[in-house]
């Protein structure tokens, strides 16, 4: 190859070469445009000004009529705030991807769905509600029971109550309830009497989990069980009938479990934060609390703060070697 053929050789992949650095550079560039104003939709979306605030009722076994029920709480919230209220129904899961997708600012829900919407959303409980039914006010216990004729039978302490549930057959009421699993995982772990969820065979002579409070009791009551794990309260109406009732005992208790709660997405500015709250304790008044009472048969809501609410359930689900 002569001289002026290199020359115009080398020219030619310069060109080449430099051309493919600018299609790179271009492509970058569009890149960072799109992810630019991804991001900038984004903040615009959460620079928005808030003109309507989404609350989201979960779902819960006792609960009739809710979104009837919820709306009517909704109205109330609206003339409290001055803004319109809307009350969407669903599963606790739902809620908190709700906050988490700023598809809801509030959310009524349990102990572990508000660790969740912190993790997920920044969000915070500021409400708790208080039960008759809940022997701590604000918490209530989650109990080992069994039938009245069990041979089981209360001892001197904790570890040797449970000790005796050695090789016998165990129902809790699901794989995600607090009072059902979460806490009495924690009490076997904390009398060290198994190491955690995944090695439950090794002390129980068999495990089933149910879909709820009154699956593991009714597996108590037929025989399939000998002890089941349940809230205190699943020990009424509706989850089972007063004769049903009649037929069972706590063998031992754990207490602590959180209530149920209000969580607020960290998007909503603190003065309307504080109006919603003062809001929903207009609930407790006479003229509202039997409509709140319908809800989920809490007799009102008190002020908590959300780490120490959920300390005892942050504790257990950490001793229980669970996740939120």
């Amino acid at each position: 190859m002569n001289a002026k053929f290199k020359v115009l050789a080398s020219a030619s992949a310069g060109l080449l070469l430099l051309g493919a650095l600018t299609a790179t550079a271009v492509e970058v560039g569009q890149k960072a445009i799109a992810q630019t104003t991804q991001q900038g939709d984004l903040d615009l979306r959460a620079q928005a000004p808030i003109n309507r605030i989404r609350i989201v009722f979960a779902n819960r076994r006792d609960a009739t009529d809710l979104q009837n029920k919820a709306n009517q709480v909704a109205q109330i919230l609206s003339k409290e705030i001055g803004m319109p209220v809307d009350a969407v129904i669903g599963d606790e899961t739902a809620a908190v991807e709700a906050l988490r997708a700023n598809r809801a600012d509030v959310a009524f829900v349990a102990g572990r769905a508000a660790l969740k919407a912190e993790q997920l959303a920044k969000a915070r409980m500021y409400l708790a509600e208080v039960r008759s039914d809940y022997s701590g006010g604000n918490t209530y216990d989650s109990v080992f029971v069994v039938r009245q004729d069990s041979p089981l039978r209360p001892k001197g302490s904790a570890k040797q109550t449970l000790e005796q549930l050695k090789g016998k057959k165990m129902a809790f009421a699901s794989r995600t309830s607090g009072s059902g699993f979460i806490f009495p995982i924690s009490e076997l772990v904390g009398q060290r009497l198994v190491t955690g969820p995944d090695r439950l065979d090794s002390f129980f002579g068999n495990v089933s989990y149910g879909d709820g409070y009154s699956s593991a009791l009714q597996a108590v009551l037929r025989g399939q069980a000998d002890v089941g794990a349940v809230s205190e309260y699943a020990l009424l109406p509706p989850w089972i009938t007063a004769e049903e009732g009649k037929r069972l005992r706590v063998l031992q208790e754990v207490k602590g479990v959180p209530a149920h709660g209000i969580v607020i997405d960290d998007r909503i500015p603190a003065p309307m934060r504080e109006r919603l709250i003062n809001a929903f304790m207009k609930m407790n008044e006479p003229a509202n609390n039997q409509l709140f009472r319908s809800l989920y048969n809490s007799q009102r809501l008190v002020k908590v703060d959300h780490t120490r609410h959920l300390a005892t359930l942050r504790q257990a689900l950490v001793r229980a070697k669970l996740e939120p």
